[in-house]
């Protein structure tokens, strides 16, 4: 049964191929140059960032010439939302000083916590104590952009050059003018000449 579907078919195969090369007996080739069709865009990637309590963000971008297209996408992280995130975290398992402390990492945060006069945690210490430890021994580790910390290296500068002005300044000879010297020997000399 096997053998008579499969020669079956094959005569069936072969009469239809027969039919078809007989119907081509002219042949007309004809062709058009379409020159208005435009090239195929690149297409950037899109990044989902679905949960909204990511502190990340997407970008991407893309560009196509006639013959390229390459097309790139990443995600951006904000640091800013991320500290703020922990120090929520910290503040909810009852860790307030730690919370601020990690606030106090932005210059911004930083200085308006000085300037309402309840300066950040300083290594534990916090309030009046905090105030003085972060004046005497804290300030490099004040962050970069603070506005305070500004002001205290041009009061620094300011005090240095001051006490600079206030030093006595060692006379300099000038190398044009003679050297006059003195000598015991000759202090003597003199001495016996003026008697």
């Amino acid at each position: 049964m096997k053998k008579l579907l499969v020669v079956l078919s094959l005569v069936l195969l072969g009469c239809c191929s027969y039919g078809v090369a007989f119907a081509a007996d002219s042949n007309t080739v004809s062709s058009t140059v379409v020159t208005d069709k435009s090239v195929p865009t690149a297409s950037a990637p899109s990044i989902n960032v679905n949960n909204s309590d990511v502190c990340k963000s997407g970008a991407s971008a893309s560009i196509q010439t006639q013959v390229l297209g390459i097309a790139s996408g990443m995600t951006i992280s904000d640091l800013n939302c991320e500290r703020i995130k922990l120090a929520r975290s910290l503040y909810g398992m009852g860790m307030k000083v730690a919370a601020i402390s990690t606030l106090c990492q932005d210059s911004r945060i930083w200085d308006s916590m000085y300037m309402s006069n309840t300066p950040c945690p300083f290594m534990g210490l916090i309030g009046n104590e905090a105030k003085t430890a972060w004046e005497k021994r804290g300030q490099d580790l004040i962050p970069e952009g603070s506005i305070i910390k500004k002001r205290w290296e041009t009061q620094k500068v300011a005090k240095l050059k001051q006490v600079a002005k206030l030093k006595p300044k060692k006379r300099v000879r000038n190398e044009d003018s003679p050297k006059i010297s003195v000598k015991p020997l000759g202090v003597l000399a003199l001495f016996f000449l003026l008697l």
